[in-house]
């Protein structure tokens, strides 16, 4: 968490560079495409410096961000976001608290995904919808990433990757039902033709998932769901 709460700042910046513009919006095009839920309480696990979780308080959610960065709090926190300090392995809600539970680039930073996801389970509600985005350690963009990191400090480093069929594993083992995935971003930060690029994202998302810099994978919990054992 020492590294995170340094990078929070220069983190939230990067979403304003023409990169992070770009990464951003291709990346939100495709989770709230996947996006069943139109409203209720949602929980942003892992929310860092707010963004998803202020995206949904705009699109009318009762939504909480949670994150063990304090760094990352106080910025999500400056951008009057309801976020507190948090860990994922044991989530402090009641059970069946919300009707979505979105995480986006928290599940390379776990040790215990299984964990994580009992506990996802254990706060939806019946019919609850879970949403999961992680980056794709088998893409190009974030090969030349973890290169980068093997001789600069970056999150990389620290960094657990999974394909779309994996985590599509992952969340059938923990008892989620409609279980799907999709990938998008398949050209490296440096290509220049961004137009192009969203192009071929919108196109390909479904076909050429195991591609995409970043993957996405939803369920839901059933309606008559018992929680699988912890």
């Amino acid at each position: 968490m020492e590294y995170f709460d340094k990078i929070a700042g220069r983190y939230d910046e990067w979403y304003r560079t023409k990169t992070g513009r770009y990464v951003d919006r291709t990346e939100k095009w495709l989770i709230f495409s996947m996006m069943e839920t139109r409203g209720g309480k949602a929980l942003d696990l892992g929310c860092g410096t707010g963004n998803y979780t202020l995206e949904l308080k705009k699109r009318g959610f009762d939504v909480i961000g949670l994150d063990a960065s304090e760094g990352m709090l106080r910025i999500a926190r400056s951008k009057g976001l309801n976020c507190i300090m948090g860990d994922a392995y044991s989530l402090p809600f009641p059970d069946e608290s919300f009707d979505l539970v979105l995480s986006v680039t928290m599940f390379e930073f776990i040790h215990e995904p299984e964990r994580v996801l009992a506990e996802i389970h254990r706060v939806l509600r019946p019919g609850g919808e879970v949403i999961i985005g992680t980056m794709n350690g088998r893409s190009l963009w974030f090969l030349l990433k973890r290169l980068k990191s093997i001789f600069t400090e970056t999150a990389y480093r620290y960094a657990r990757f999974y394909t779309p069929g994996e985590l599509e594993g992952l969340l059938r083992k923990a008892g989620f039902i409609g279980v799907e995935s999709a990938g998008i971003i398949f050209f490296p930060s440096f290509w220049p033709f961004i137009g192009l690029a969203e192009k071929v994202d919108k196109k390909c998302y479904k076909k050429c998932k195991s591609l995409g810099a970043f993957v996405a994978v939803k369920g839901r919990k059933g309606a008559e769901a018992i929680s699988p054992p912890r």
